[in-house]
């Protein structure tokens, strides 16, 4: 009989984490200052790195403290460091020309640097659907390699259970959510590019944007035609439709069409204005805050009072 080999255990949350986010330094860590041309990103980090008005608080801040939390790297055999946590505080330096930052070097497995990629960054207060997806995908393939190697392709009854305990809870119950959701989140990442970032700006719903993963790229194709054009959203039902009649393969690219142009129960008609008309009128305080909807709507309500007013005065 072959000795089985015992599985590898993999880090959890806990082992490098601190409650309040921060990266542990354990005796065995090296602190060193490294030039930040040496430190490469993460392979296909899924956490956005944007250069935007929270990135512009950061810069500041880095500007008047410094870099307050060391980097998290681990080294590569080419004398470079791959960047596992601090890709803003990265970033920031950058902007402002600074040399070298300080940096934790743990020796870390592929597998235990990507689930320290994962917990570390999931931890920020506002993680988008479509970065969450791709995170909780990598953590997923990297628990998953301590048991039997199963297909995310396949549906999520398909999964054999123990593999599915060990992994999607594990992933939910480090994150406050259930099996099921950390499944569908990780579904996000079979829809299109555009089709996921209309899910980031909220213009598809989550739950019918996982129904739609379930449809082949030529189909995903026709329905973002359709919200762009059509400035339309499918529904719930109509998302569970075109999936079921996916899987029957009853479903072709005029029934996609047809089913997109049928009119929700609560489908609300809206009027369309040009942009470029608008922005003339708009202060650019009101533009930053994103309340243009709200200033048009109060320059409408005012101009209706005008219009009473000078009726009432004839």
């Amino acid at each position: 009989m072959t000795e089985q080999k015992p599985k590898m255990k993999l880090p959890t949350l806990d082992d490098y984490l601190m409650p309040n986010g921060e990266i542990k330094i354990d005796k065995d860590d090296s602190l060193v200052n490294i030039p930040i041309k040496l430190i490469k990103d993460f392979p296909n980090h899924p956490f956005k790195v944007k250069d935007d008005e929270k990135m512009n608080d950061l810069v500041e801040s880095v500007k008047e403290n410094g870099v307050l939390y060391p980097l998290l790297v681990r080294p590569r055999s080419d004398g470079t460091y791959e960047l596992i946590s601090g890709h803003r505080r990265k970033r920031a330096a950058q902007k402002l020309d600074i040399d070298s930052v300080k940096c934790i070097v743990k020796d870390l497995t592929d597998d235990e640097a990507t689930i320290l990629m994962v917990d570390s960054n999931i931890q920020r207060e506002e993680v988008l659907p479509s970065e969450k997806a791709f995170a909780y995908k990598m953590k997923y393939e990297a628990l998953k390699h301590q048991g039997k190697r199963t297909d995310l392709e396949e549906t999520e009854t398909s999964l054999p259970m123990e593999t599915k305990l060990r992994t999607d809870e594990r992933i939910g119950q480090e994150n406050g959510e259930s099996a099921t959701q950390v499944y569908r989140y990780i579904r996000l990442t079979y829809l299109i590019p555009e089709l996921l970032n209309l899910v980031d700006e909220k213009r598809i719903a989550f739950r019918p944007a996982v129904d739609i993963s379930y449809l082949p790229e030529d189909f995903q194709i026709v329905i973002l035609n359709d919200i762009e054009y059509d400035d339309i959203s499918p529904s719930v039902a109509q998302a569970v439709k075109l999936k079921k009649m996916a899987q029957e393969g009853t479903l072709t690219l005029e029934k996609v069409e047809e089913l997109m142009a049928k009119e929700k129960p609560n489908q609300k008609e809206y009027t369309k204005i040009s942009t470029d008309r608008l922005n003339k009128y708009i202060p650019e305080s009101i533009k930053r805050r994103g309340d243009i909807e709200d200033f048009v709507i109060k320059c409408v309500e005012d101009y209706v009072k005008r219009q009473k007013n000078k009726e009432m005065s004839r």
